[in-house]
């Protein structure tokens, strides 16, 4: 897909002295008491941030910040979210107590070439989940530049992250485009053999995903209590584990056409079992075929575990989605432990291109101690999803050229 980044906008390669640039990012991050508890995503969008004031733009942060539902939310403002900014970035931020009119264009005016500001949450103005015409018109009027750093919310068509880019001169920034990238190298364009390692709880939340991927990869090791429902699918009794008896027939679509395109499925041969899912719970290693009746599956055996941490030396590329097992709680975390640690092994080897994301994912392999030793770890959660399962992403959509 072609796009505009920061290096091929002509607006940015012209002159960008007090050029006013709207970035999107996502800064929906965690607030306790008034303070960012996880500043990661403001982290990312640091790069973009400091390049554009470094050309001399005038930077004017937005971004949505929770479900205030069209309705100002004072427990919704982004305006605690300032200090946290700061310290990322190393400098001063304005705040403009709306996204739109008067107070922010007032604001934005202000700033001196390379200076900083943020508006008020967007989601506090109706006109933004609805991509609503006049309110694209009004945020357009306070910015020359629109650039898109938030693939997180790029699945949503909201004025910020689509209607925008159609009436401004838009481009990526670097967290999109570094997103873009990977995503393109782990299956747009990938060096096979491609593996993906798919975890979580339920068929029926990941089947569009399931099914994309099993015509794009040459190998899906399936895990997590989903893991159950295929392994019941195919006569395995599992006994009293977590499993979607009624979504047996789509488990056995999934393999049919995962044999029709060649895919191999890989399934646990071993499991960890315990009568509880609790920390200290007594647990024990058994073939899948020995599961008692009164006995839950919550993590791979170690044998599954090692066999398809060795099959990925056979690999080049490897997506990840979802844990192995119950990883909350050890030790049942060990499967998702082994298999990540030998993916991280072999990226820095430069063996395997490692992509990951969404939902617990990044919780998974941040436990595991390997995030910063995959190619790419993508915070972005649905959005993140909804590409796995090939959909395409309006907030991308909208940067095409």
């Amino acid at each position: 897909m072609a796009y505009e980044t920061l290096d091929s906008l002509a607006e940015l390669k012209a002159g960008a002295e007090g050029l006013r640039v709207l970035l999107r990012g996502d800064l929906n991050v965690p607030v306790r008491d008034g303070k960012v508890t996880d500043a990661t995503r403001i982290d990312r969008l640091v790069p973009t941030i400091r390049e554009l004031s470094n050309k001399g733009c005038r930077v004017v942060l937005m971004s949505h910040f929770g479900r205030p539902k069209g309705q100002v939310v004072p427990d919704m403002s982004l305006k605690p979210l300032i200090p946290a900014i700061e310290a990322a970035v190393g400098a001063g931020v304005a705040f403009a107590d709306d996204c739109i009119g008067d107070a922010a264009a007032s604001v934005i005016d202000s700033l001196p070439p390379g200076g900083i500001a943020l508006l008020e949450n967007l989601r506090f103005h109706p006109g933004e989940e609805a991509n609503d015409a006049d309110f694209i018109a009004a945020l357009a009027a306070l910015g020359d530049v629109y650039v898109n750093d938030a693939f997180s919310a790029a699945h949503r068509a909201h004025a910020s992250t689509a209607g925008l880019a159609g009436a401004l001169p838009s481009a990526a920034g670097r967290l999109m485009q570094a997103e873009l990238e990977a995503l393109d190298s782990a299956l747009g364009n990938p060096a096979r053999p491609v593996a993906a390692v798919v975890g979580g709880a339920k068929v029926s939340t990941k089947l569009d995903l399931l099914t994309n991927l099993v015509g794009k990869v040459d190998r899906l090791a399936i895990g997590g209590a989903m893991a159950n429902t295929f392994l019941h699918a195919l006569g395995t009794d599992v006994g009293a584990s977590l499993c979607e008896h009624d979504m047996a027939d789509t488990a056995r679509a999934v393999v049919a056409a995962a044999d029709e395109a060649g895919c191999e499925i890989v399934l646990p041969s071993d499991v960890v079992i315990a009568a509880e899912f609790a920390a200290g719970a007594a647990c024990e290693t058994v073939k899948i075929a020995a599961v008692p009746g009164d006995k839950m599956i919550l993590d791979v055996g170690a044998d599954s575990a090692n066999a398809l941490a060795a099959s990925l030396k056979e690999c080049r590329t490897l997506l990840w989605n979802g844990p192995m097992g119950a990883f909350e709680i050890p030790p049942f975390d060990a499967g998702t432990n082994i298999v990540a640690k030998a993916a991280a092994e072999l990226t820095q080897s430069n063996e395997l291109l490692t992509v990951a994301g969404g939902g617990d994912t990044v919780a998974a392999l941040s436990a595991a101690g390997v995030v910063e030793d995959f190619s790419y770890v993508s915070t972005a959660g649905g959005a993140f999803l909804e590409w796995l399962e090939g959909k395409d992403l309006p907030g991308v959509a909208a940067l095409k050229i």
